[in-house]
């Protein structure tokens, strides 16, 4: 069928060649349109429920917010992960969705499941749905700084959230953008709780006096000499004169009392979660832009820079914006890189290519099907919604040898056809439709079985498209983008070459025998093959050996899920001990931002304690994320690495009570949210007694602590917070009429600043807040002796009517699945992370003990590497038998096919090797590497039996079949044509050497991949050059020993038993 279809393309080549240029139109414009990013986005289908619950306390939260809207969440459908984070007045609540789900399907399920549970969350507190983003869509963050000096913090962070964060809102594909640091400025009304008592003014009557002096009226119009007039009454607050003279009471002598005169009144900032800082040199208020899931990253950002370079014009004199964080420098390196490398390797194959041929149109017949096979696999890419990223342009970086070699073993089959039709015919020109026949006979004889090897790669990649979750959107761009080139070169090796062939291929042809490289290639390989044909035996047996060797390397190579990509940027996360105050945090943050810059080849250090106003970051105060962004590489020291970078780094900042993390800020995201672990491993303890976790964490902290290669294990404090607890005594409070909410109010509103209302100037809001003077409410003793007032005008002190007292509870609360957890992170370096998991894993099992109902679960890198082992360990075995059927449908003989699948072991040797040597861990980015070499050393056994078969079949047809027949076929098949097969594995390795010695973005992942691949690629071709003829000769004597005599071949078979060892 595939020789037919090959004559049918030499037959219809106009339609052939119109069809390429369609085609590469085609794929010129899906180039120009898809989308550019780092990385495929990692991060699972996610909706995050924001609830504010000011003032309150963590337990509270969770027992009246989290909790029951965990426990409704858990009942979405297709929800596989309810995660829930109580924080002091702030609730987050991450559904994470089965891979698949649409985003926006899955907002609005949310949606309906949080109307039925709303009527359960107390009045005061406000849920909302996050942005239609992920922490992954941080991709741009900016400070303002004054350089004047003339804007304070609350004037900068207004500019942010009145100006700003509206104008950037209206660039497309933006989510949010959120505030980070700065002050919110707030009108504080400062009660004085003795004036209170004297004129009898409640704490209730303040609150709702001011509420009724705030507010704008409409009267409907008037109609005055044909004309409408509008009516409107304004009243809002617009002055601190205006609060003064809010009304509260008259007083039986008829005098007016005013809050002004039982209230101190004025600006200050508001109570905060989040502090920025920039470059060691004190707060500044900054902003972050998020993206919209799935988006293009690159287009948003360009727009963003666009739109913030219109604004500097709008901004006060002196204020600048300084970009503390830009993806799109990561995303063009790292593409820039891979395009490099692409470039290198079509030069590097077409230098193979002519090397070998010694005829520049032949190899440029080959060339040709590489720009082609790209561009279709962007048209599919295109319109499957794949973006070029690291991942995706390696998948075509990684096939471009592959894709050659069917073209390589056609031109050169043709080159073979033509130098015999010039020997058979001296002195006569091939042309016309003779030309075309002997071309369509070259193309049709070698076409079916590399059509099938060409299948047999693409299908080779089957495994990876199972990969689930995290694991799998990495790899599926790399697995597809192969599948399309190589799909797209199998077609083009049918159609295209065979045309271009005909055309091209022509004038002087040199001889195989004349290319001095062919010469010496044949020199070196017949005296081996012939002493291997005299062994055939003891050569199987060395090659059995060779394999049990890589055993040894296999067992000391080390497994990690992905090697760390260079980002060019990095966080550097320590955590603080828990409630920790905000003044304290602003002070640990400038200094260790003010130590980071002292690095040369630091470029900017921007500071974030707690969280930004984003749904997408629940921080608490005490962990903080400061953005390194480093200068260009060629501004560093000398020799100076990443790596040598954040040990320098380590080694400076040394802050008593911070443990260092540093990591690499798109995957730390990815993890944080995947995982809730902000480093490469995390053991949960999920269990529902605080206590009783927060001591099995220690207990786990102190444990993986001696654990060769952890270079951090820090156990987040569960009962590290301080609390002031006052409990209501029920019976006291009821003798002076009062009820626990009136105690609570005094408590919640005098204590902790309710904010009761808010001003409105122009388009800028800004809250108002009552509260007791803090010089009555800033110590335990006159927290107790807290003057109140009760509805029948008694005066009283807290302390009549509740105990007071310190207590320890926890700093924040986290769930997973509506079941409180305590975390463990494990910061590991130096050792790979398959091994590390394993030595923690059998010490915890050791040390701790678990009582009944607690459980212990590890998550991070580690969760996905061992999902994704799992899942190949199912799925190659699979993978292998559909590669049977491909080599069986090829040869139509089963026995040929085991032969071609039985050298497929010999060929991971050299990666195993390659790989040990090298130093490096196996990551799914080696099993996928792997993966790739299985199926190109199939390819190449399928050349090699091609070649055996032709040569002893035509052997066969001329009744040739005695012993020594046999040999001189297998001669033939093997040393003569030995150009085409080292053109294969030359094209191949030529594609993969740019890779494996490049550097740069990217480069961590790729050569990961490419090093099995070579490694292979040099054990491969050596064993299935010798491995397979002295199968194939075992094989075929055995078979013509017990073939049934016929009348022809009698005297032959007879021979050939007589002669059989």
């Amino acid at each position: 069928m595939i020789a037919k279809f090959i004559r049918w393309s030499i037959v219809n080549r106009f339609l052939v060649l119109l069809a390429t240029v369609m085609v590469s139109a085609w794929g010129v414009y899906s180039v120009l349109k898809t989308p550019l990013d780092a990385l495929p986005d990692l991060s699972d289908v996610q909706v995050i429920i924001r609830t504010t619950f000011p003032g309150q306390a963590p337990r509270i939260v969770e027992n009246q917010i989290t909790y029951p809207l965990t426990t409704t969440m858990l009942s979405v459908p297709g929800a596989k992960t309810v995660r829930g984070y109580s924080f002091f007045g702030d609730s987050f609540v991450y559904v994470l969705f089965e891979d698949g789900t649409d985003l926006y399907w899955a907002r609005s399920r949310v949606l309906e499941y949080l109307n039925q549970v709303q009527s359960r969350l107390p009045p005061s507190a406000k849920a909302t749905l996050g942005p239609d983003a992920t922490g992954v869509g941080w991709i741009y963050q900016y400070s303002l700084v004054d350089r004047t000096g003339t804007q304070d913090a609350s004037q900068l962070r207004a500019l942010q959230d009145w100006f700003l964060k509206y104008e950037l809102k209206t660039v497309p594909n933006v989510a949010e953008v959120a505030a980070v640091g700065g002050m919110v400025r707030q009108y504080q009304i400062v009660l004085d709780p003795d004036k209170l008592a004297a004129y009898g003014i409640s704490h209730t009557k303040v609150v709702n006096a001011i509420q009724r002096a705030n507010q704008e009226a409409g009267g409907s119009v008037l109609e005055l000499g044909e004309a409408e007039y509008m009516v409107r009454a304004s009243g809002y607050l617009q002055s601190l004169d205006d609060f003064r003279k809010v009304p509260l009471t008259t007083t039986d002598a008829g005098i007016s009392v005013r809050l002004g005169d039982v209230a101190r009144i004025q600006v200050g900032p508001e109570m905060r979660r989040g502090i920025g800082e920039l470059d060691g040199d004190g707060e500044a208020t900054g902003g972050v832009i998020v993206m919209r899931s799935g988006k293009n990253a690159l287009e948003t950002i360009a727009a963003v820079k666009v739109k913030l370079a219109q604004l500097q014009a709008s901004l006060p004199k002196g204020v600048e914006i300084v970009p503390v964080y830009d993806r799109s420098g990561l995303i063009k390196r790292a593409v820039d890189n891979l395009g490099y490398k692409l470039l290198e390797e079509f030069l590097v194959v077409a230098v193979v290519c002519f090397i070998f041929l010694f005829h520049l149109r032949s190899a440029f017949v080959a060339i040709v099907s590489l720009p082609l096979g790209i561009l279709a696999a962007f048209i599919v890419m295109h319109y499957q919604g794949v973006n070029a990223n690291i991942m995706s342009l390696g998948g075509i970086a990684i096939a471009i040898g592959a894709m050659v070699d069917a073209a390589v073993v056609m031109i050169e089959n043709a080159h073979k056809h033509l130098e015999h039709w010039n020997h058979a015919h001296p002195g006569e020109a091939l042309a016309g439709e003779a030309r075309w026949q002997v071309i369509g006979d070259s193309a049709a004889e070698v076409g079916p079985a590399l059509f099938f090897s060409l299948l047999i790669i693409t299908l080779s990649f089957v495994p990876v498209f199972t990969l689930e979750a995290q694991e799998g959107r990495l790899f599926a761009p790399l697995a597809f983008t192969k599948t399309y080139a190589m799909a797209a070169a199998a077609g083009l090796s049918v159609t295209l070459i065979p045309v271009l062939m005909g055309y091209l291929i022509r004038g002087r042809i040199p001889d195989e025998k004349t290319n001095p490289l062919n010469r010496l290639l044949i020199a070196i390989y017949r005296p081996l093959l012939n002493a291997v044909l005299a062994w055939p035996k003891l050569t199987l047996v060395a090659a059995a050996v060779i394999l049990g060797l890589s055993v040894w390397p296999l067992q000391h190579i080390g497994g990690e899920f992905m090697p760390r990509l260079d980002e060019g940027d990095i966080l550097y996360m320590p955590s603080a001990l828990p409630g920790l105050s905000a003044g304290k945090a602003s002070e640990l943050l400038q200094q260790t931002d003010r130590l980071i810059k002292t690095v040369p080849e630091v470029l900017s250090v921007y500071g974030k304690a707690g969280r930004a106003e984003s749904a997408t970051d629940p921080a608490p105060l005490e962990m903080f994320e400061t953005t390194i962004q480093f200068k260009p590489r060629d501004q560093w020291r000398p020799g100076m690495t990443q790596d040598k970078l954040v040990d320098e780094l380590d080694r400076i900042v040394k802050v008593p009570g911070l443990a260092n993390i540093w990591v690499p800020p798109i995957r730390n995201r990815i993890d944080m949210l995947a995982t809730g672990i902000k480093s490469p491993v995390g053991v949960k303890v999920a269990g529902t007694d605080l206590a009783v976790i927060d001591r099995i964490t220690g207990e786990i902290e102190r444990a993986l602590k001696d654990v060769p290669g952890v270079s951090s294990a820090l156990a987040e404090r569960l009962t590290g917070g301080r609390y002031v607890d006052v409990n209501i005594r029920r019976d006291d409070a009821a003798r002076f009429g009062m009820n626990i909410a009136d105690v609570q109010s005094v408590i919640t509103a005098a204590v902790g600043g309710d904010n009761v209302g808010e001003t409105v100037e122009g388009l800028q809001r800004f809250p108002i807040s009552v509260r007791y003077p803090r010089e009555i409410r800033d110590s335990l003793e006159k927290i107790r002796k807290l003057p109140m007032v009760s509805e029948r005008g008694a005066r009283l002190v807290l302390s009549d009517v509740a105990d007071i007292r310190v207590t320890d509870g926890p700093p924040m609360l986290r769930s997973e699945n509506a079941r409180l957890s305590g975390w463990v992170y494990v910061d590991i370096r130096g050792r790979d992370l398959r091994s590390a998991v394993q030595d923690m894993q059998k010490v915890v099992s050791e040390k701790v003990v678990l009582p009944a109902g607690y459980s212990v679960s590890w998550s991070g890198q580690f969760e996905f590497l061992e999902r994704a082992t799992a899942k190949l360990k199912v799925v190659v075995p699979f993978t292998l038998l559909i590669i049977l059927v491909l080599l069986y449908l090829t040869f139509k003989r089963m026995d040929e096919a085991v032969l071609i699948m039985a050298t497929l072991p010999f060929a991971l040797v050299g990666g195993i090797w390659l790989l040990y040597l090298l130093g490096y861990n196996l990551s799914v980015a080696g099993a996928v590497g792997f993966i790739a070499l299985a199926g190109v050393s199939a390819e190449f056994g399928v050349i090699m039996l091609l070649y055996l078969k032709h040569a002893w079949d035509e052997r066969v047809a001329q009744g040739k079949t005695s012993n020594e027949d046999l040999l001189d076929a297998i001669r033939e098949g093997a040393v003569l044509r030995v150009r085409p097969k080292a053109m294969t594995v030359a094209v191949i390795l030529a594609g993969l050497f740019p890779i494996m010695w490049g550097t740069g973005t990217g480069s961590e992942v790729m050569q990961r991949i490419a090093a099995p691949m070579v490694g292979g690629m040099i054990t491969a071709p050596l064993l299935s050059m010798f491995v397979v003829p002295a199968v194939y000769l075992l094989m075929r004597r055995k078979r013509e020993r017990r073939r049934p005599i016929n009348a022809r071949g009698t005297e032959a078979v007879a021979a050939v038993a007589t002669t059989s060892p």
